[in-house]
């Protein structure tokens, strides 16, 4: 795999961090980045709880979540999922996580059971959205400003083999440039039907979890950025207080939904630490994905910077620490 959307983060990301530190220099903090989304934990750069982020959208927009203590009994457990009128599947994931860490689809009370009992963290039951269409869509607004920017939307093509007839299902995986990356993941998944040979034509997704690191195929989506979608999600993000960067993640079943910001479902809402993810659009050079990033860290400066002129402060060393050995602490009990 040569496409540059599988480097190292810390490669990818050296251009960036020069900028940083030079961005660092003349906002005083290292930390500038936190002012950025004032209502959310260091603006949304680490260890940020998804829930607390959740609560703050209005919940016409957002699929059916349970918060859950790690603490909690297996009792507590099932009466909080059927009191919510929960049914199954649904997503679990660590209430503080990235990357796709921690996140699997449940499909059983006894599966779920399960992964209580191997989480070392409090994490989130989610309704899972069956809905065809998966975008993240990044939007960015000045603070004061009624009308912000939508300045990426990806399209997320979920893993995906498709039958010729003669191969099975295991040779099909290991003949896929993206799924053959997922083999030690889905040879368990799929024990069973590995040595299935799938007719002429059928396709059959591996992976439902819209998740890179899962092999999701982002695709660069902007053309379908218009100041009618755009008004949409002005709508949505001055509905939350104290967020003005970041990306949303989001289900829809088809278009004409997505343009009219009806039946869409926000799974999760990601701040200062997002990324305008289309430029891991196979297609993208690592030359534009630069110009992109390098570009979306300027605007973050600038929102940051005018929120803390109007009070927000910056996150302090103390603070910062006590959010890494969190995130430290939770990594190491959940390998």
């Amino acid at each position: 795999m040569k496409s540059w959307e599988y480097w190292p983060f810390g490669v990818v990301y050296i251009p960036v961090f020069v900028y940083w530190l030079w961005l660092s220099l003349k906002a005083r903090s290292f930390f500038f980045f936190s002012a950025a989304n004032p209502s959310i934990e260091s603006g949304g750069m680490l260890g940020e709880s998804k829930i607390d982020i959740l609560d703050l959208i209005d919940n016409s927009y957002k699929p059916v979540t349970v918060f859950i203590k790690r603490s909690i009994s297996e009792a507590l457990l099932s009466n909080r999922f059927f009191n919510a009128n929960l049914t199954f599947p649904v997503i679990a994931k660590p209430n503080a996580g990235e990357r796709g860490w921690g996140v699997k689809k449940i499909d059983t009370l006894a599966a779920l059971q399960s992964y209580h009992q191997k989480s070392r963290v409090d994490y989130l039951i989610q309704e899972y959205v069956d809905y065809s269409l998966e975008f993240g869509v990044f939007y960015y607004r000045m603070p004061n400003q009624p009308k912000g920017t939508i300045s990426s939307i990806v399209q997320k093509e979920f893993l995906s083999v498709t039958g010729n007839g003669q191969h099975n299902l295991g040779e099909l995986i290991l003949a896929n440039d993206r799924a053959v990356l997922q083999w030690d993941l889905l040879k368990i998944k799929y024990a069973k039907s590995l040595h299935n040979v799938l007719p002429i034509g059928k396709k059959m997704t591996l992976v439902t979890i819209g998740n890179h690191c899962l092999g999701t195929k982002f695709l660069n989506a902007n053309h379908l950025i218009t100041p009618e979608l755009t008004a949409i999600f002005d709508k949505i993000s001055i509905g939350i207080n104290g967020f003005y960067y970041g990306r949303y993640d989001l289900r829809c079943n088809n278009l004409d939904d997505f343009y009219q910001g009806k039946n869409i479902k926000i799974m999760e809402l990601n701040g200062a630490g997002a990324e305008p993810a289309h430029i891991y659009d196979p297609e993208f050079s690592i030359w534009e994905g630069w110009k992109v990033l390098l570009h979306h860290w300027k605007v973050l400066y600038e929102i940051s910077t005018l929120n803390h002129k109007n009070g927000t402060p910056y996150m302090r060393l103390s603070e910062a620490r006590a959010i890494w050995k969190r995130i430290k602490a939770d990594k190491l009990q959940n390998p």
